[in-house]
Parts: structure tokens; C-alpha cells; sequence
């Protein structure tokens, strides 16, 4: 028989099976389609050495007068500023100030355990401290141990808690036995604003209790084994067991576990990272806390698991999401449900930001928000979700209207007073519980609620901006899930992925049951929609089912109209503008993208494209492939470039695939001599990883041709 050519339709095609789907690819990662033809990914690699703190979910970058370039990044710890691509400048606003405290520390000899005392404290797991004016304990915690940055390790109660010394270069400092002053009596405290959730957990809610739950007579013990746990160990020895009891739930950092059986000081038979928590490991001397079970109620940790006290709607109960734009040079930032800030480009990177409340001239401004944005063409500051002007009207109130928006005068973000005189006021939504998010559109802000979708546009005085209610049926599924791109904006909701561009339409989806099905919804809000303009995309990174953060993304390429998903870290990103290359947030890093085909100096794994089943006859023959003659274009000019060209094969749509012959190819490959047989077989490109040659390889693939013949009936 005459070569048969492998021509595929180009997208990945999930909505039927394999078997349905003859001439179409079934699965893939990390590969693209351009002109109809699968290759494989742009490469990465870090933008900025130095790591940062927390999970970042937040990325803006913008331009000063004078031409200095500057990225802002928002993760659940801090936020930072980048001055063009420089080292981190930690930029987070100040909470409270604490001055002149007395009889602050308190160490123990063979511990770096050191217990602080600092009356209203307001701080809660994991916040950060800088502590100034310390005089030495007198042993090795010194003054310079003490007088810098801390994360706090434990909430004792609301007047004390606890750091692990270090010295200047992070090291542990254990105290000895001459370690017994206070530390002087003019020490000094400064609280950065509280840190916040970084995982939705079961039960919580979005106003559940504090961020690591409320501490105040908290049971509180310390892990006692020299090793440490593991991630998986079901046995953990703690200093002390009084007050535990069986069935008990524990936590230590940010793990949750379920106590079995207790003997003296000894946990067994522990269930690790319940309650949507990941199990990890943890060191000796890591806080214990009891967090709800058979003790005595008054000694629980509560917030984790749990419903919060009433009246409780706090900025740090919730996943920590920073919102920012530009307004001029300077920077506009909030964290969702909580404080509105600014930053002051002209005052350099070594200031931080501070509540645009408190800055002088202020004038009824927002204290809390969902959101803050600029409009663009007109110059106001808009605050979405913003805490209403209480009945005095003289003051704001405190607390999030998650339907109402705020809006500045005209050229002046420090004015929200509503005057005859200025354009400043207000709207409120009315269809939906709460605004989800926004984008900026062209001449429009396209505002999501959780059932609906708005436009609005500025329209002058006297009523300065107008509503209008576009969809009532399409909510958005996060704050950061969706986008602006060529064509109008993309957004992903509760069910289905959507296109607004004058009206709102679902986009036909080749992979929507894949997605949807693999989505943890617990996690929606940490989806991140991002553009790739140069490859006319639009896509979504996504927490998939069995994961609590983002591991994967699907993408929709505009231009050819097909869908393609994989699996990738990506907490956030940003499209190339400012910067030549699109940069993404991920494990602590700031990275590059589409720089190359390597991730970051190493070879690039698990790219592969896998097609749907072929056949001849329909089926009802056997097939017989003796030959394949691949059409694969390298995308470099290394001669030692190879991939894997894999023939998988099974006689009945119910049988597993097997693999039938794994052909290397390389730029001089001319053909393959294989022994195939089966009713389907599948074509499976996948980059050789681990084998040489390999390292800034790039491929694109074409129509590979087999000698394929009818071998029988069965």
C-alpha cells in the first residue's frame, strides 16, 4: 500500500473519546499549535535571582516620567517593588508601631525559642516584626540578634508571642544560660500589615476568624523529636501532651492533623494534612496548637475549620489577593476586603506604602475595598466593594459593600466627597451578592459580579460614570479570571468560558468537561487569566482537582480558534509590554517566558502531543506499520537535536495503549523502520528528556507519513 499521511485537525479535542475522535490530538503539555501544527513551548528562565516571600498572585508593572521600570509583585506575605529589575524592595505598609516596650524577651537556655511580650500586639501567625532599641540578654542573644526582621513562629495571646533567634545571616541562634536580661527597656516594634491566606480552607468561608485562627488561651506545645517529622510520619512525639485528647485536631504551620490515639507525649495513628491542608514536614521545636476537639473548648485555636465569630469580616480572613493600578507614577494598591494603599513613586523604593485614608488632604477616601482601579481617559480613582460613608457622613464605616462602588473626583484621588463642585460619588450593583472583579476595556470597565456582568463607561456630570447591565447569567469564577486581549475580553465562569465584546457569547470549547471536571472549586479564586499576544493567546492557569494550587493551565488560541491545556506553576502573570518577554510568578520567582525552549538552564520535561486513535477500515482489519517517515522541523540549529516519535497500538477502544516502537529522531532522520500491529494505533511526539542533545531544543511538527497495510480480520 502507498505511505498514508497523518494529517490531524489542529486543538486538543477532549469532548468525546479517543476512539470518536479519528483525525483530531487527544492529549498534550507544554505544546502550542501555529498554523495548524503542534511545537513545543517557548522556554523560561528567572527574571530576578533573588527570591521572594509567600505565593504571589499579583503582578503590575508601569513606566515613570523618567524612564525608570518598575514591577510590583503581591504575594500573602508582603508586597514588593522591583526597580527595573533590580532586588526586591519590601514595600509592605506598617500596621502599628509599638515604642518603648519594657521587659520584651524572654529566652531559655538551649533554646532559640524566644518568647516576646508586647501588650495589643494585633499580630497573628506568621506576621512580620521589626524589632529596634534591643539591648542584649546577655549570652549569644545579642542586641544584633534581636534588632531586625522577624516572622512571627506563635500567637501565645493577644499580649505575647514567639520568634526563632537568628543572626544576620538568617542562622539559628540557640540562647545559653547567661541569656537572662529582657532585653532592655526601650525596645521598639513595628507590625507590617497582617499576612494572609495563601489556601481556602474547608469550612472557613471568606469571613471566617483570623488568618491562623484567634490564639488568646490557645493550648499551645512544641514538637520534641531531634529529626523532625516527615510529610508522611503517623507518629509525632510533642513536649507536652497535657490537655490533648484523642480525636483532636493539631496544627503545625500550616498543616492540619487528626490525632488518633495519644500515650504520655506520644501522637500515633495521626491523620496528616486533613481539612483541604497539604501534609508536610516539620522540625523539632515547630509550634504545636490544638485546634477543636475533646479539650476543653476555651483551648482551641479557633478560625481553622471552623465559623468565625459573628461580625467578623476581615481582611486577613480571606485568600490574600492584592489589587493595584497606576494612577500617574504613583501606585494604587488594596488587599481584597481590606485596606486601601498608595505608594509614592517619587519617594523612592525605601518607603512604603501607606493608607491612602490617612494621607494628607484625604477627604472621606475608602478604607476598605475589593478592588481599586484608575479610569484611564478621565482621571477618577475607582473603588469597588468600598465601605459606604456612614450616617454621619463624616467618616467611612469600615466594612465592605461588596455592590458599591466609589469613585474620586476628577484629577484629584484624594477627594470622595460628592460636591456640586467636583465629579466624586458613587453606584451600586444590584443583580448579584458581591463584585467578583473588573476589567479595563476599550472606552469601558466590564465589573463581575458573582451572577452578572456590568459596563460602565464614563458619561460625564452630572452623574459622572453610568451602569450597564449586560448578562445576568455569567458570573466570574475569580478576581483574576479574566482578561483583556485583541477581540474583547475572556473570562472564565462557573461553568463555561466566555467572550465580551459587545455582547457576551460562550466560546465553543473542545476541552470545557476536561477543565471542569479537574477543577478544585474550593481554590477558584486563585485562577489567573493571562494574555500571550505574540502566540495569540488567551488562557487560564488553574488549580486542577487533587491540587490546592495552581498546577495547570488551558489556553485558547484567538487567531486559530482551537484549545490546548498542560501542567505549569504559574501564580500569576504579565504580558510583554514594558518588558520584551511575557514574566510569570512561580515558586518565589519572578521568570521570563518564551525565552528559548528550556526551563531556566535545564531541559524542559514531559512535552509531548499524543493523538486520538487511527484505523484503517474502520476498524474491523488489523493494521501492520513497517514504516515511519517523520516531518519534524528543529527550532535551533543544533545537529544533535532529538525527539521521541512513539506508535502506541490496542485492538478494541477498551484496551489499554501499548507501546509498539519508539523512533529517534533527529534533524538528519530520514525514516524509521518500526513493527507495529493493531486494530488503532496512536501517533505520540515526545521530547527525548534526560537524553543529550536536548538542552535549547525546539520542534514544530508537520504531516509524518507511515507504511501502513491491512494485516487480517479478526
Amino acid at each position: 500500500m502507498p505511505l498514508q499521511k497523518t494529517t490531524f485537525n489542529p486543538g486538543i479535542n477532549r469532548e468525546g473519546t479517543a476512539y470518536d475522535n479519528e483525525g483530531g490530538w487527544f492529549d498534550c503539555n507544554l505544546v502550542r499549535f501555529r498554523m495548524g501544527h503542534p511545537e513545543k513551548f517557548g522556554g523560561w528562565q528567572k527574571a530576578i535571582s533573588t527570591l521572594y516571600q509567600g505565593t504571589a498572585r499579583a503582578l503590575h508593572n508601569w513606566i515613570s516620567l523618567s524612564g525608570t521600570k518598575y514591577l510590583g509583585i503581591g504575594t500573602h506575605f508582603k508586597y514588593y517593588i522591583s526597580e527595573n529589575s533590580g532586588a526586591y524592595a519590601d514595600i509592605t505598609p506598617i500596621r502599628l508601631t509599638n515604642s518603648n516596650t519594657s521587659n520584651a524577651f524572654a529566652a531559655t537556655d538551649g533554646s532559640s525559642t524566644i518568647t516576646v511580650t508586647d501588650d495589643a500586639h494585633g499580630a497573628v501567625l506568621n506576621d512580620f516584626v521589626t524589632i529596634s532599641s534591643a539591648a542584649s540578654l546577655g549570652g549569644n542573644i545579642t542586641a544584633a540578634v534581636l534588632n531586625q526582621e522577624y516572622q512571627i513562629a506563635s500567637i501565645i495571646d493577644g499580649n505575647k508571642y514567639t520568634i526563632v533567634a537568628k543572626d544576620t545571616s538568617g542562622n539559628t541562634v540557640t540562647a545559653n544560660s547567661s541569656d537572662t536580661n529582657n532585653g532592655g527597656s526601650a525596645t521598639d516594634f513595628v507590625y507590617q500589615l497582617n499576612t494572609g491566606l495563601d489556601v481556602v480552607v474547608s469550612s472557613t468561608g471568606w469571613g471566617a476568624g483570623l488568618w491562623g485562627g484567634t490564639t488568646d488561651g490557645a493550648l499551645t506545645t512544641t514538637l520534641n523529636d531531634s529529626g523532625g517529622i516527615s510529610n508522611s510520619d503517623t507518629t509525632i512525639i510533642l513536649t507536652s501532651a497535657t490537655g490533648f485528647a484523642n480525636g483532636d485536631t493539631i496544627l503545625i504551620g500550616s498543616e492540619l492533623i487528626t490525632i488518633g490515639t495519644i500515650s504520655t507525649n506520644t501522637l500515633s495513628s495521626c491523620t496528616r494534612g486533613v481539612s483541604g491542608t497539604t501534609a508536610a514536614a516539620h522540625s523539632d521545636g515547630a509550634t504545636v496548637q490544638l485546634v477543636t476537639g475533646n479539650a476543653s473548648s476555651a483551648n482551641d485555636f479557633n478560625g481553622w475549620g471552623q465559623a468565625a465569630g459573628t461580625g467578623i469580616q476581615s481582611a486577613i480572613a480571606n485568600l490574600r489577593i492584592w489589587q493595584h493600578d497606576n494612577y500617574g507614577e504613583d501606585l494604587m494598591l488594596n488587599i481584597r476586603n481590606g485596606g486601601l494603599f498608595r505608594w509614592v513613586e517619587n519617594n523612592g523604593t525605601t518607603t512604603r506604602a501607606s493608607l491612602l485614608s490617612t494621607a494628607t488632604g484625604a477627604n472621606l477616601v475608602p478604607t476598605k475595598a475589593l478592588q481599586v482601579l484608575t479610569s484611564e481617559t478621565d482621571r477618577h480613582l475607582i473603588v469597588l466593594g468600598a465601605d459606604p460613608i456612614g450616617s454621619d457622613s463624616g467618616t467611612r464605616t469600615g466594612e465592605v459593600d461588596p455592590m458599591l462602588i466609589a469613585f474620586s473626583d476628577q484629577e484629584d484621588p484624594l477627594q470622595f466627597e460628592a460636591l456640586s463642585t467636583n465629579s466624586a460619588g458613587d453606584l451600586r450593583l444590584s443583580s448579584g451578592s458581591q463584585i467578583i472583579g473588573a476589567v479595563k476595556s476599550r472606552q469601558e470597565i466590564m465589573v463581575f459580579t458573582d451572577t452578572s456582568l456590568y459596563s460602565m463607561q464614563f458619561i460625564g456630570p452630572p452623574f459622572t460614570f453610568g451602569l450597564n447591565l449586560i448578562n445576568e447569567s455569567t458570573g466570574l469564577l475569580g478576581p483574576n479570571a479574566a482578561v483583556t486581549a485583541p477581540g474583547g475580553v475572556f473570562f472564565m465562569s462557573y461553568d463555561a468560558f466566555y467572550l465580551y465584546n459587545g455582547t457576551v457569547q460562550q466560546i465553543p470549547c473542545s476541552v470545557r468537561n476536561y477543565v471542569f471536571s479537574d477543577l478544585n472549586s474550593n481554590q477558584a479564586f486563585k485562577i489567573h487569566a493571562f494574555t500571550n499576544n505574540e502566540h495569540s493567546e488567551v488562557g487560564w492557569f488553574y488549580p486542577s482537582a487533587s491540587a490546592t494550587e495552581v498546577d495547570r493551565y488551558v489556553i485558547y488560541n484567538y487567531a486559530e480558534q482551537v484549545w490546548y491545556y498542560g501542567q505549569l506553576s504559574r501564580t500569576a502573570w504579565l504580558d510583554s509590554n514594558i518588558e520584551n518577554y511575557p514574566q510569570a510568578a512561580g515558586g518565589g520567582y519572578v521568570y521570563q517566558h518564551e525565552i528559548g525552549f528550556d526551563d531556566d538552564g535545564s531541559e524542559m520535561t514531559n512535552v509531548f502531543i499524543e493523538s486520538a486513535d487511527m484505523d484503517l477500515t474502520d476498524g474491523d482489519k488489523f493494521a501492520f506499520l513497517r514504516r515511519v517517515i517523520p516531518d519534524i522541523k528543529f527550532l535551533d540549529d543544533d545537529s544533535s537535536s532529538n525527539v521521541n516519535l512513539i506508535t502506541k497500538v490496542r485492538n478494541f477502544p477498551g484496551d489499554s495503549l501499548t507501546t509498539a516502537s519508539t523512533a529517534n529522531v533527529t534533524p538528519s532522520t530520514k525514516q524509521n523502520h518500526i513493527r507495529a500491529r493493531g486494530r488503532q494505533f496512536v501517533l505520540r511526539l515526545a521530547s527525548n528528556d534526560g537524553n543529550s542533545g536536548n538542552i535549547g531544543v525546539g520542534w514544530r511538527l508537520g504531516s509524518t507519513r507511515y507504511d501502513i497495510r491491512l494485516d487480517g480480520r479478526q
